[in-house]
């Protein structure tokens, strides 16, 4: 059986003073949340490796992942974070990148006012550094920033870009033509990859498998299964789902696909975008 990867999971330390979103009123998520947690989620769902991905805009959260992906062989790589305005962020990139488990950039788009960041000029020589250390590139981006993404994906082809969540559809909402269109204008124009991840929090308290279907349909028909890939988004899914329910959830979704599509999804596909 092939090797069944999270490409998706946070853990934070709330003491740290990092975290500018996580705030008490954010309700059951405002607790840290530690490997002791995660361990017996991933037992219980039949999960081996996980990616750990940034939730706070330092480099010390990013070092304080790496500090935990060395001490974890659960941990297959972390995908860190690193001040990207900053004249000198291809020497830092270039620096936090030595460890070996640093495997990719997320820089947090969706909370940065200005939409049209991601095309800003003094951004392309970390672009460039992406790819001279063969790193992946996750892009936590809503809707209305896939125009840009395409555009971005455009003047640098060689990125190897994961649109983090499916771009966060509005789900509860039932918005899904615009979001679908843009999608597959990624799929079919860009070599962009694709977290079957974060759907559930999207679709809300109401969430229900026949809900989500048609976004996991489109998905599959826009990107195939050689550039989807599986993650939970814990904990954040939590304060909707449990870990066990969603791992459900996507067996039911990917119930018709052949075996070895689904194994691409749910492990292969993370090891080849993220160098495992």
């Amino acid at each position: 059986m092939s090797e069944r990867i999270d490409s998706h999971v946070h853990l934070w330390t709330i003491a740290r003073g990092d975290y500018g979103w996580l705030t008490p009123d954010i309700g059951s998520l405002y607790r840290d949340f530690t490997p002791d947690d995660l361990r017996p989620l991933l037992a219980e769902a039949g999960i081996d490796r996980v990616i750990l991905v940034q939730a706070a805009p330092s480099v010390a959260e990013t070092e304080f992942l790496l500090e935990i992906a060395n001490g974890w062989d659960a941990v297959a790589g972390v995908v860190g974070w690193i001040d990207m305005d900053r004249a000198d962020a291809p020497q830092t990139l270039e620096r936090v990148a030595r460890n070996p488990c640093f495997k990719g950039l997320r820089p947090m788009i969706q909370d940065i006012p200005d939409r049209d960041w991601m095309l800003a000029p003094h951004l392309t020589a970390t672009y460039r550094k992406v790819v001279d250390l063969d790193l992946a590139f996750d892009f936590l981006v809503l809707p209305p920033h896939l125009g840009n993404l395409l555009n971005l994906l455009g003047r640098h082809a060689d990125l190897r870009a994961v649109v983090c969540h499916a771009a966060k559809p509005d789900i509860a909402a039932g918005r899904f033509d615009g979001w679908a269109a843009h999608m597959r204008r990624l799929a079919t124009e860009t070599t962009a990859f694709c977290k079957v991840s974060g759907l559930i929090t999207e679709a809300g308290a109401g969430w229900s498998v026949d809900g989500l279907r048609p976004y996991v349909a489109l998905l599959l028909e826009a990107f195939g299964a050689d550039r989807l890939i599986w993650g939970s988004d814990w904990p954040v899914l939590a304060a909707s789902a449990s870990y066990r329910a969603w791992a459900a959830a996507t067996d039911d979704l990917f119930a018709d696909l052949a075996a070895a599509e689904r194994a691409k999804i749910l492990g292969e596909n993370a090891r080849r975008v993220y160098r495992i």
